[in-house]
């Protein structure tokens, strides 16, 4: 049972942070626990941009206005729809989440940090991922983190994944109610 303090209207959480920080098993975890449906970021991406990621070549501002359009209209349709959600976005400039936010009163942002060794290594060792660790350092160069006046939170992600997760639920006001 879950007890959530975000009441009847949506909540749409956008789960950002560097490639290889966590943030599809942290949104998976939430979607799973609190019943809401949830979308890969990355599956937004139109083809040229998969490939140039691949390839080892950064996406520039361009490459990314039209997929985060495409990922806030999709925000827009739950919201819509009056559904809570979540979905995984880097979200890495406060200008991107200025535009995943314009006009979309309920979402807000789970910022998941790690140390970038463990990042690199995640990277490293994820099987099937087209984003290559050579990425990581312009990702963490972009990177700006969540400011003070953000609808957000910032969570570590150290630990087990259980752990990880009980602490995004915390830090979104959501708490596992115990039988």
């Amino acid at each position: 049972m879950l007890d959530s303090a975000s009441g009847p209207d949506p909540d749409v959480v956008v789960v950002m942070g560097v490639s290889g920080s966590g943030k599809t098993t942290v949104a998976k975890g939430l979607a799973t626990v609190l019943g809401w449906e949830f979308a890969e970021g990355d599956a937004f991406h139109p083809e040229a941009n998969v490939e140039k990621m691949r390839s080892g070549t950064p996406l520039t501002d361009e490459d990314r206005w039209p997929w985060l359009e495409a990922i806030g209209a999709w925000i827009s349709d739950k919201e819509g729809r009056g559904e809570s959600a979540v979905v995984t976005c880097s979200a890495l400039r406060r200008v991107y989440r200025d535009l995943l936010c314009e006009g979309r009163p309920h979402v807000r942002f789970l910022h998941v940090t790690a140390e970038s060794d463990v990042i690199r290594d995640r990277m490293e060792h994820r099987p099937g991922h087209y984003m290559p660790p050579s990425l990581l350092p312009s990702q963490l160069a972009t990177l700006e983190p969540l400011g003070a006046d953000e609808p957000g939170v910032t969570i570590t992600n150290e630990g087990s994944a259980a752990q990880v997760l009980n602490r995004a639920l915390a830090a979104l006001g959501h708490r596992k109610e115990h039988a």
